[in-house]
C-alpha cells in the first residue's frame, strides 16, 4: 500500500514538473537579439535611445534594449564596467550590473539543472517498478521462484489419491537424499520426469511434495515465462535458469503447462525459427547437457501431451512420464479428508457417500466442493459444517447454484416434471442402468431440472449393453414429453446432443456398430492441434461416411422406440413419480425405489 502512495506521489509531481517545463517553454517571450558593435551603443546613449541594460562584468556583455523595443547585445572593452553603467545613468537608462560570480552562480545551476535531475530520476524509478523492481535490461533473468528452506513445504503426506503415482516418485525423493548409494551400483536416476494428466488431478502438488520430501531446492517455473516477444529472451531464460539449478544443485527445476514452450517444431504457419522454438531448442541442449553428478532433476507438467515435441520425450531428457488419472472412490475419500482436516465438521459427515456422489471428480474439483460447503455452513451462520452443506456444494458444483426465484408456469412446471421422470423411469428400468440418486425440477444453472444417477462403483470400461441403456436414458425425457403431451420441446436439446456423441463413440472409436465393424474412423475426439491437424483429411470414403450416419441414426431411434415403449408399459409409475415431483419439488433415491415397488 505505501509502495502504491509512493508511486502515485511520484507520478503527480512528475506530470507537474514536465508541464512546468513545457509551459516556460513555450510561454518564453519571442524576442529577436542582434549583436551591436559598442559604437552603436555609445550613439543610443548620446541621443538618450537606451530604455534599459543590463550589464554582465563576468562576460563583458551589455544586453539593452531600446526605448522603441529593440533588443542588443553589445560587447565592451574589460575594465569599463564602471564607465559604462555611469554613461547609462547620465542617459537616464534602467541599469543592473550582474553581480560576480560566487553563490549566485551556484544557485543557478541548481535551478536550471535540479528540475531535469529530478525528472531523469522519476522516469528511472517508474521504469523500475513496472519491470517489478527489475533492472531495465534483466529481460534475459529467468523469473522462477525458489522455495528455500525457510518456507512452508509440501509432502507426500499432503498429496491424496496418487498412491501409485507416489510410489512412482519416491526412488527420485532417495536418490536425491542418497545419490551415492546409486552411483555406487552404476545407477542413472531419470534426468526428466513428466506428470501429464487432465487439468486438476494433482500434478504441480506432486512435484512439490518431491521437492519438500526430499529437503531440496524447488526452482518452478511456467512455460509460458520464457516465451517474450524479443526474440533470444526466452533462450537466455533457460540458459539462466539452469545456471542458478547447477549452483544450489541437488535440486528440482519444475516448468508446469510444458506444452507451451515445448510444442513440437515446423508445426506452425510462419516457418520454424521463430522465438517458441529457439527456447525449445535451448532446453533440449540444457536437458541433454546434464552430467551425471550434477543432482538436477527436472520436472514438468502438462495435459497436452500430444502435442509436445518428440526430441523432449526421448530417452535422455524425459525419461519417466507418469500418468495422473482422476482418483478412484478411496482416492476422493482420501483428498477429501485432506481438504478438510483444519475445518469443523458435524458428526453426520460420511466422506464416503460424498466420494460415491462425485465420479469423476479431480483433487482440485474437492477442493473447490469442500471450500463451498464451508461457505454454505458460514452463510448459514452455522457452527459446523454437515453433510447436507457437503451435498449441496457436491451439486453447486456440477450444476450450479439453485435458482428458486424463477418463476415458470403450471403447464412448463408439469413439462419439466414428466422430462425428469421419463429420465429417472428409464433409468430405474434398464438392465445397466446406474443406481438414481436424486432427481429434481429446482433450476440450476442452465438446466431446468436435472437427473442424478451415480455408479456403486468406478468403472473403467464400459460395454456395448451400457451405451446402449445411457442413450435410452438419455432419450427418456423426450419421449415422456411425446408420450403425455403429444408434442416435444427444446428441452431436450442437450439429452439430444449427449445421446448423439455416445453413439458416434461407439460407432467411430469402439467399433460397437454390427455394420460396419470392428473398425475406427477419423481420428480420437481428443482436442485439436491445429499446427499438426489442419491439413489432415478424414481416412475413410463418402460411402462410408454416409453408412456411418444411417449406423448413428439407426440405433439412436432404436433407443428412442425402446425408452417409449418402457414408458408406455410403465405409464401409471411415470404419473406418479410426475406428480412427486410436482409436490415435493425432489425425490431422493429411497422415495424413487419406494414409487417403483409401489407400482410394479
Amino acid at each position: 500500500m505505501q509502495n502504491r502512495w509512493l508511486r502515485g506521489l511520484l507520478t503527480i509531481v512528475f506530470v507537474v514538473l514536465v508541464v512546468s517545463v513545457l509551459m516556460e517553454f513555450f510561454n518564453a517571450p519571442a524576442q529577436q537579439v542582434s549583436q551591436a558593435p559598442y559604437s552603436t551603443l555609445v550613439q543610443s546613449i548620446a541621443k538618450h535611445q537606451v530604455a534599459r541594460a543590463t550589464v554582465d562584468p563576468a562576460s563583458y556583455n551589455v544586453d539593452w534594449v531600446t526605448t522603441s523595443g529593440k533588443h542588443y547585445v553589445t560587447v565592451y572593452a574589460p575594465g569599463s564596467t564602471d564607465a559604462l553603467s555611469n554613461k547609462l545613468n547620465s542617459a537616464h537608462a534602467d541599469v543592473t550590473v550582474e553581480k560576480p560570480a560566487g553563490s549566485g552562480l551556484w544557485l543557478t545551476i541548481l535551478g536550471d539543472v535540479l528540475p531535469l535531475v529530478i525528472v531523469v530520476a522519476m522516469v528511472f524509478f517508474l521504469m523500475r517498478q513496472t519491470q517489478g523492481g527489475n533492472r531495465m535490461m534483466s529481460f534475459g533473468r529467468s523469473q522462477a521462484r525458489l522455495i528455500a528452506d525457510n518456507q512452508p513445504r509440501v509432502t507426500f503426506k499432503d498429496v491424496a489419491g496418487v498412491e501409485e503415482e507416489k510410489q512412482e516418485l519416491e526412488e527420485v525423493v532417495d536418490f536425491l537424499r542418497n545419490p551415492k548409494r546409486y552411483l555406487e551400483m552404476g545407477a542413472r536416476i531419470p534426468k526428466g520426469i513428466l506428470l501429464f494428466g487432465p487439468p486438476g488431478t494433482g500434478k504441480t502438488l506432486l512435484a512439490r511434495a518431491v521437492a519438500g520430501e526430499a529437503g531440496v531446492p524447488f526452482f518452478s517455473e511456467s512455460g509460458s515465462g520464457f516465451v517474450e516477444m524479443f526474440v533470444g529472451v526466452g533462450a537466455s531464460r533457460v540458459r539462466d535458469l539452469f545456471e542458478q539449478a547447477k549452483k544450489n544443485a541437488p535440486c528440482i527445476v519444475f516448468i508446469d503447462e510444458l506444452d507451451a514452450v515445448g510444442r513440437m517444431r515446423g508445426a506452425g504457419y510462419g516457418g520454424g525459427n521463430d522465438e517458441r522454438e529457439q527456447t525449445l531448442n535451448q532446453l533440449l541442449v540444457e536437458m541433454d547437457g546434464f552430467g551425471v553428478n550434477e543432482g538436477i532433476i527436472l520436472m514438468a507438467a502438462t495435459n497436452r501431451p500430444d502435442v509436445l515435441d518428440p526430441a523432449l520425450l526421448r530417452p535422455g531428457r524425459f525419461d519417466r512420464q507418469i500418468v495422473v488419472h482422476p482418483p478412484d472412490l478411496a482416492g476422493r475419500e482420501q483428498i477429501l479428508g485432506v481438504h478438510a482436516k483444519n475445518k469443523p465438521l458435524a458428526d453426520d459427515v460420511d466422506f464416503g457417500t460424498i466420494a460415491k456422489r462425485t465420479p469423476g471428480f479431480t483433487g482440485a474439483d474437492l477442493a473447490n466442493l469442500a471450500n463451498e460447503a464451508a461457505l454454505l455452513a458460514a452463510r448459514n451462520r452455522q457452527r459446523r459444517i454437515t453433510m447436507e452443506n457437503f451435498i449441496e456444494a457436491a451439486e453447486r458444483v456440477m450444476a450450479g447454484p439453485q435458482k428458486k426465484t424463477r418463476v415458470i408456469s403450471a403447464f412448463e412446471k408439469r413439462v419439466v416434471a414428466f422430462h425428469e421422470s421419463g429420465h429417472t423411469l428409464v433409468g430405474m428400468l434398464v438392465p445397466h442402468g446406474d443406481p438414481i440418486h436424486k432427481v429434481t425440477i429446482i433450476p440450476r444453472g442452465m438446466a431446468m431440472g436435472y437427473t442424478m444417477p451415480v455408479p456403486d462403483e468406478d468403472r473403467y470400461r464400459i460395454t456395448r449393453e451400457q451405451f446402449l441403456d445411457k442413450v435410452a436414458m438419455s432419450l427418456g425425457g423426450r419421449a415422456a414429453e411425446q408420450i403425455v403431451f403429444g408434442e416435444i420441446s427444446t428441452g431436450a436439446s442437450d439429452d439430444l446432443e449427449k445421446s448423439t456423441k455416445m453413439v458416434r463413440q461407439m460407432i467411430m472409436e469402439y467399433g460397437m456398430s454390427e455394420e460396419l465393424g470392428p473398425l475406427t474412423y477419423g481420428r480420437s475426439q481428443g482436442a485439436v492441434f491445429l499446427g499438426r491437424d489442419l491439413m489432415r483429411s478424414r481416412d475413410y470414403s463418402d460411402e462410408v461416411a454416409s453408412k456411418i450416419d444411417r449406423a448413428i441414426r439407426h440405433i439412436v431411434m432404436e433407443q428412442y422406440e425402446r425408452a417409449r415403449t418402457l414408458l408406455l408399459q410403465h405409464r401409471y409409475t411415470l404419473n406418479r413419480l410426475a406428480l412427486a415431483l410436482m409436490e415435493k419439488e425432489t425425490l431422493e433415491s429411497d422415495e424413487l425405489r419406494a414409487i417403483l415397488n409401489a407400482t410394479t
